[in-house]
């Protein structure tokens, strides 16, 4: 997962393996694409506890772009290798590469932007210099 963005020296990066669970799948019997959105908050979640910055971030980081591209079927009880690493740091956004892979086969990949909205603020505020921080030099979190 490699990016023309400077992320920093060391940045966050999880990878969680998950099976593909009967509520993951749609009618076809393959995954349904709001399981990556799922599987992706995981991942982040996991990221930001392990990283000690879940505090500052959980409720207070919106998502406000989503990009997904979806490579291949995935099915009922597949085991999936999820990744979420930070490519981007910014003063009040942080963007995020995804990979969803089975085996050796690439199933979906994509980024995510959030920015840093503290309760009661109305427009995207600096990170804190922690979680920037963390962020950029938390390394691998798996």
């Amino acid at each position: 997962m490699k990016s023309e963005y400077d992320a920093g020296p060391n940045p966050a990066r999880i990878t969680m393996r998950r099976m593909v669970e009967f509520g993951d799948i749609d009618k076809s019997g393959h995954y349904h694409n709001a399981s990556v959105i799922r599987w992706l908050e995981a991942a982040e979640a996991i990221m930001h506890a392990r990283l000690g910055i879940a505090e500052d971030t959980f409720g207070l980081a919106p998502r406000v772009s989503v990009e997904l591209e979806f490579r291949s079927r995935l099915s009922f009880m597949d085991e999936v290798d999820v990744t979420l690493g930070v490519i981007h740091v910014g003063r009040t956004s942080v963007r995020y590469a995804l990979e969803v892979g089975h085996g050796d086969r690439l199933a979906a990949r994509g980024s995510v932007v959030t920015v840093h909205l503290p309760e009661g603020a109305e427009h995207a505020q600096p990170w804190p210099d922690r979680v920037r921080r963390a962020l950029r030099e938390g390394g691998d979190q798996s």
